[in-house]
């Protein structure tokens, strides 16, 4: 998954295969590699007589020059389309296909199965209703049949059906069948799955597929396309408490305001009440807007946009709500599969994404890891790629969401590591850690607003950003002295001073150096807070950490000072022998030559000090604080 994906990954909508109103189902397949995924979704394709000819005749002519099956039709080929999967004999990436029959529409994700593309298949399975857990006759249930299932009792998937495959190389022993199917059905029990059909097959012959076999006449339960045609996965989010997650604030004119999204749950009317989370602000619905013009009612599923009786702030990552009022919490309980190579480490910062949300985000604690083979919840320090866990997060602000079990819109979310940009794991919430609720604000008699009318100033933080060496010390402490002369009360944090003290606890790994920043920016909003002006000196690398200290304050009250010192001339002065050290390899990570340095992308200020003195740049900033009204 890249940095915008959302945790839910809706497949392309299927074509019009006829005219027909047919319901349509999404379904996954799954299991190990080589049980025979791709074969049995090809297989679908071939029965249900939705090829075309030359897509038949690319299939023979295929088969008998890349084919498995010694020139017999390969149905794999059909869904696995990328060179490396054909010439390994493996599925990669997520394969969508479409089919109908007479009763029904699908749409099919065929995953891989290889241990190492398990985030692909959690990708593919994050919108189905039903699973295909595919199953090798001859191996039965293995780990990584029991990581799949695991994945998908997590996903909420409460329906899935067993296809043993390969039955001919066991002699369609029906008993071999039996011990199979009792042994997943054990596996399902614990993981809470509670609908489970058991049905044996040979996919590349099509036997139990379209048509039920005559090689086990021991089976007489339904064929996959009848299962599949029959099986009712009817979820009942339409019944549920309204909520739209604002995707977009909609304003083309000055003499319009919508706020456009996907309707997650419920249905909403106009003139109906609504608040907004996490304000908890009400007002009614004024109009409702859908791509095919303005309705009196919008349900669940429909992509909208709602205009509001009162002016009042909502902003992309709200969620408007009516009925019984979702969770808002900034501290959660979580499951996660972890995707990333780079193990998780409890106390690392990372980027939390739900629905329309994001915030910043620490796994605060690594409660249980999964054992796979046993299912068992053993203690562990970390979780590795693939692995699955139990955590508790915190987060930087209240997030508004459901329970996974209740929503899967609002209750998923991805964490994106705010270095690489990967996608670091998948998360579904099971609760709030009711925190937030138990901690309140104490309202205090003389606040920011008095304390900065006693100084007779307008308390902000200045953050100097830029690489080591640009000069960030040096301007902000000569911009304290030109503050100090106007009578105005600041304090100076500079990064390195602050190591000799309240961050002397920490190194330099990317978690610490987030950290690091973490608390500056507390400290900053703690000196805002008391009417003064706080001057931060500090490379803060990264956007995602600098967005987090700019959201600690109100509107207004955080200036970026990107001190854009050219890394040649920062490199050339090299005050502190750093960057000498740097590329003589004995200061691994340093910013700007092993590890990035994300410029701002719209500051308030830039400053370049290989162009200005630093007396000139000062000014600069000084005559930027009076004509804003800071001095």
């Amino acid at each position: 998954m890249s940095y915008h994906e959302a945790p839910t990954i809706a497949a392309p909508d299927a074509p019009r295969l006829d005219q027909g109103d047919r319901p349509t189902l999404r379904f996954v397949t799954c299991g190990s590699v080589d049980d025979g995924k791709s074969t049995l979704v090809g297989r679908l394709l071939y029965d249900s007589k939705t090829l075309l000819d030359d897509q038949l005749d690319a299939l023979t002519s295929e088969s008998k020059t890349a084919g498995t099956t010694g020139g017999d039709l390969d149905f794999a080929l059909l869904v696995d389309g990328l060179q490396a999967e054909r010439e390994q004999g493996i599925t990669i990436d997520v394969a969508y296909r479409f089919f109908a029959t007479k009763l029904r529409r699908f749409i099919v994700a065929d995953t891989p199965g290889h241990t190492q593309y398990t985030r692909n298949m959690a990708t593919g399975a994050s919108n189905a209703d039903l699973a295909i857990v595919l199953v090798d006759a001859r191996k039965g249930v293995i780990t990584q049949t029991r990581r799949h299932s695991h994945i998908l009792s997590l996903l909420g998937i409460r329906h899935v059906l067993l296809a043993v495959n390969k039955m001919d190389l066991v002699g369609f022993d029906g008993g071999r069948f039996a011990a199979i199917t009792a042994e997943y059905l054990t596996l399902a029990g614990q993981l809470g799955i509670p609908q489970v059909r058991c049905i044996p097959i040979v996919a590349p012959d099509g036997d139990n597929i379209a048509v039920a076999s005559t090689r086990m006449p021991w089976y007489t339960g339904p064929t996959v396309t009848a299962y599949l045609e029959s099986v009712d996965v009817a979820g009942d989010i339409s019944g549920r408490p309204f909520r739209l997650p604002v995707q977009w604030v909609n304003r083309p004119h000055a003499e319009f305001r919508g706020f456009s999204g996907r309707i997650a749950s419920g249905a909403i009317s106009v003139g109906e009440t609504v608040t907004v989370q996490p304000s908890g602000r009400r007002t009614h619905v004024a109009r409702i807007l859908t791509p095919v013009g303005e309705r009196d009612r919008a349900a669940a599923g429909q992509s909208v946009t709602l205009t509001l009786s009162d002016e009042i702030d909502v902003s992309r990552g709200d969620v408007l709500t009516a009925g019984a009022a979702p969770l808002v919490s900034d501290q959660l309980a979580a499951h996660l599969v972890w995707f990333d190579d780079d193990a998780m480490v409890p106390g690392r910062r990372y980027m939390l994404k739900c629905g329309t949300a994001s915030t910043g985000a620490v796994i605060t604690t690594l409660k249980h890891r999964i054992e796979i083979d046993t299912m068992a919840q053993e203690s562990a320090t970390t979780l590795d790629a693939n692995q699955i866990g139990y955590v508790h997060l915190s987060l930087d602000r209240a997030l508004v969401f459901e329970a996974y079990r209740d929503s899967r819109e609002m209750g998923s979310f991805i964490l994106i590591d705010p270095i690489s940009h990967r996608t670091a794991a998948a998360g579904m919430i099971e609760l709030s850690l009711r925190r937030a609720t138990n901690v309140h604000w104490q309202r205090l008699a003389v606040d920011k607003s008095v304390r900065a009318r006693l100084k007779q100033q307008r308390p902000c933080v200045l953050w100097f950003t830029g690489l080591s060496g640009a000069g960030k010390s040096t301007l902000a402490n000569l911009v304290d002295r030109r503050l100090a002369e106007f009578g105005r009360h600041a304090a100076l944090l500079d990064g390195d001073n602050l190591r000799h003290g309240i961050n002397r606890d920490l190194g330099f790994s990317s978690s610490e150096r987030m950290e690091n920043v973490r608390r500056v920016a507390e400290i900053a909003a703690l000196f805002v807070d008391a009417g003064m002006i706080a001057l931060v000196a500090l490379i803060s690398p990264f956007r995602s950490e600098r967005e987090m200290a700019r959201h600690r304050v109100e509107a207004g009250e955080f200036i970026e000072i990107h001190v854009a010192t050219p890394l040649a001339e920062c490199e050339r002065r090299d005050p502190k022998g750093l960057y000498r050290k740097a590329r003589a390899g004995e200061l691994p990570g340093f910013t700007g030559i092993d590890d990035p340095y994300e410029a701002p992308q719209a500051p308030e200020i830039t400053i370049d000090t290989s162009e200005l003195t630093s007396e000139a740049a000062c000014e600069c900033i000084i005559r930027y604080l009076q004509e804003h009204h800071y001095l």
